[in-house]
Parts: C-alpha cells; sequence; structure tokens
C-alpha cells in the first residue's frame, strides 16, 4: 500500500533521524518508553501504541512501558504501567520518549542510564538531551509523529489494531477530535492509515469520553460557579475543598475545560485547580482557545504547551487577575 504524500514527506525531512532510530530499535534486545508525568491520551496513546508495535514486531526483546498510572485512564483506557527494579537498567537499553520536551517532566528518571536516547515530540522544543531527536511542533500530536516515522522505516512492519487504536486515541485525544488548527492533511492522512487497521471509532470514543452519574455533580458545580472575563475568557476554579466534595483529584480538575468550547462570545477557556502537592503546591491551569495564539501567556506563567491547547501554573489565587488579564489582552 503507498503511502500518502504528506507522510512520505515526513520521510524525507527527517531521513538521517528516522534510519536511526530503526537502527537502534534493531540493535537493543531492552527497550524502556517513557513520557510525561500526569499523562494525557496523546502521551499514553503514544507510549502503549509504540509498545505494541515492538512487541509485534520484535517479540523477542524486552519492553517496558514507564510512568505514573492515570487516575482514570488506567485501567479503563490503557493497562498500569510496569513496576521495574532498578537492577533492570545496570544493563545495556535503549530508552524512547515521547510527548514531552524537557527531561524535569519525564515520568521516571531512571532514562538517564540509557546507552542510547531517542526524543519525538511535538512541543516547542525546550531542551535537547537525546541521541536522536524528531521534534515537530506542526504535529496535531506525538502520535501522529511516531505513526508517520514508524511508516517510514525502511522495513517493513506490522502495525496492528491494538497499535492502531491507541495511536488513534492519542491523535483523537490531542486534536480535540481533529477540531484544533494543529491539524492537518498529514493528520488525516496518519489517521486514515490507523483506520484501515480496522479500529472500532466508536468503541473507541465510547471508552474514551465515557462519564459517571456522579460526574454531573462536578458539571453542575462548574456551569454554577464559572466566571467570564469582559473579552471572552471562561474560567473556573476548584480548591481543594471542592475537589473533596466533588470527589475528584486535582488530576481530574481539567476533565470539564472543554464545556466552554464552541459557545458564542467565549474566546479562551480555562480551568483553574488547587494542588496541594508537598513538593510544589499551586494552581494548576489548563488552557484552551479557538482563535488565539495563548502558549505565549502559558510561558510567561510557568508553562507552555500548544498555539491553542497549553497549561500554566500561579502560586496563589491573587495571581488570577494578573492571568486573566494577559488572556484578555490577546483578544481583539
Amino acid at each position: 500500500m503507498k503511502l500518502a504524500p504528506e507522510i512520505k514527506a515526513i520521510g524525507k525531512k527527517y531521513k538521517a533521524q528516522i534510519n536511526g532510530i530503526e537502527a537502534s530499535i534493531r540493535k537493543y534486545n531492552k527497550i524502556a518508553i517513557f513520557r510525561h508525568i500526569m499523562p494525557d491520551f496523546d502521551a499514553l496513546g503514544t507510549q502503549m501504541g509504540l509498545y505494541y508495535f515492538l512487541k509485534e514486531n520484535f517479540p523477542e526483546k524486552d519492553i517496558k512501558v514507564l510512568g505514573d498510572n492515570h487516575v482514570t485512564f488506567t485501567p479503563r483506557l490503557f493497562p498500569e504501567m510496569d513496576k521495574v527494579n532498578d537492577s533492570w537498567f545496570n544493563e545495556s537499553f535503549l530508552a524512547i520518549i515521547v510527548d514531552v520536551s524537557n527531561k524535569s517532566r519525564i515520568a521516571d528518571p531512571r532514562f538517564e542510564k540509557a546507552a542510547c536516547i531517542v526524543k519525538i515530540d511535538h512541543h516547542p522544543n525546550v531542551e535537547d538531551f537525546a541521541n536522536f531527536n524528531i521534534v515537530d511542533t506542526s504535529m496535531a500530536a506525538a502520535s501522529e509523529l511516531l505513526v508517520s516515522i514508524l511508516l517510514n522505516f525502511k522495513h517493513k512492519y506490522v502495525l496492528s489494531k491494538d497499535s492502531a487504536t491507541n495511536f488513534y486515541i492519542g491523535i483523537a485525544g490531542d486534536s480535540g477530535r481533529f477540531q484544533y488548527s494543529s491539524t492537518s492533511a498529514h493528520t488525516f492522512a496518519v489517521a486514515s492509515e490507523l483506520i484501515q487497521r480496522k479500529i472500532v471509532l466508536n468503541e473507541i470514543y465510547a471508552k474514551m469520553y465515557v462519564k459517571q452519574i456522579d460526574d454531573l455533580a462536578v458539571t453542575a458545580y462548574i456551569l454554577n460557579n464559572y466566571k467570564i472575563s469582559p473579552k471572552g475568557v471562561a474560567y473556573y476554579v476548584l480548591d481543594s475543598k471542592i475537589q473533596k466534595e466533588l470527589k475528584i483529584t486535582t488530576e481530574r480538575g481539567k476533565e470539564n475545560v472543554n464545556l466552554f468550547s464552541n459557545i458564542t462570545g467565549i474566546n479562551i477557556w480555562c480551568s483553574i485547580t488547587q494542588d496541594d502537592d508537598p513538593k510544589e503546591p499551586c494552581w494548576r491551569i489548563s488552557i484552551r482557545s479557538r482563535d488565539y495564539v495563548i502558549n505565549g501567556v502559558a510561558t510567561e506563567f510557568g508553562g507552555g504547551g500548544h498555539a491553542q491547547a497549553s497549561g500554566a501554573k500561579i502560586t496563589t489565587l491573587d495571581e488570577l487577575p494578573k492571568f486573566i488579564a494577559a488572556l484578555d489582552a490577546l483578544i481583539k
């Protein structure tokens, strides 16, 4: 089957890196796959899609998936991460790190023991730390980029339904189900390749976005307590007390941020969730927009990300007016 020209173009653009990555995968008998802390659809989808790809094509290799489990995606969508003793890392291994731009956000620090490191990411490049780096900010998802890389390998490999399903979850999650401006002809070309592996879309979406009855209380609280700035920045705040009352974790605070998408008069929307982590107590912010580039403001407030989907943080709610004003300033 011929590859779409958009996918072939990636093979040409990153030919040397792709050849190096394939050679490294074939060389090392032990491979560990890493991604960022507090994982989302794309981080886990990319990680698990690659895991199944490697197991299908290199069954003799010892492959591990590392990092923290997700509070709701595990085990609903993804299996639990491997628990690996430190001794496993004493022998030579390849580390493949996906969907993370800097070392401090990698969920397991033992990647630094690797004999060779591969980094595959679609965030703005913060830090080079790998032997083979492929960073492409034009991609809607890390899954999108990685599938294109795998399809451009010199040797022909199996891309099974299990692998394709996980990669599709990553793409659908980070592209907002193909609604964000980062979605491109390449995104759809990769999605087409995955669909041809006979993945079942309605089952995938049902598992990704299933809700429980208790979740209605969270939605009700947000709809009764959100605020909108003069320029159309909508936001809701979930402090620790409210999280306990609603029976949700900090990680789940951003799950309802897209309640405010596609509403006339709302241009940018945010969730603001208190995190009592003793190592770094703060208020974590997820930011989304339809027409405005928000990652500059995210960077100003201790975060970063994509043009229309970013994260930030503030130390106290005293900083919130300044943050909202910075977003207001983007809106003409």
